[in-house]
């Protein structure tokens, strides 16, 4: 008798519409749990992935992000994520 698997789902079309704001809602806070932990490099790439998604999206898109979420990404992470830190393992500015 042989199995027979189920066709593996197309995990590259882009998200759109609530998928998107869905999966931007679960990445910052995933790396608001990782920034609770301590795990900071972890905490900076999925900051820095929901960002790169959250800046595809319209006005009123945004606006279905809650507003604590959209804080945490875009302000109180950047005091300590922004351009003006140095990247971790990096030799700090002379």
């Amino acid at each position: 008798m042989m199995l027979v698997m189920p066709a593996k789902k197309n995990k590259n079309k882009p998200l759109v519409g609530k998928a998107l704001i869905k999966e931007i809602n679960r990445r910052i806070r995933l790396a608001r749990s990782q920034w609770d932990a301590h795990n900071n490099k972890a905490c900076r790439r999925e900051r820095e992935r929901a960002l790169q998604l959250y800046d595809t999206l319209d006005k009123d898109q945004r606006e279905q992000v809650p507003q604590a979420l959209r804080v945490w990404l875009r302000y109180r992470s950047e005091k300590y994520f922004g351009d003006h830190r140095s990247k971790p393992n990096d030799p700090p500015p002379a």
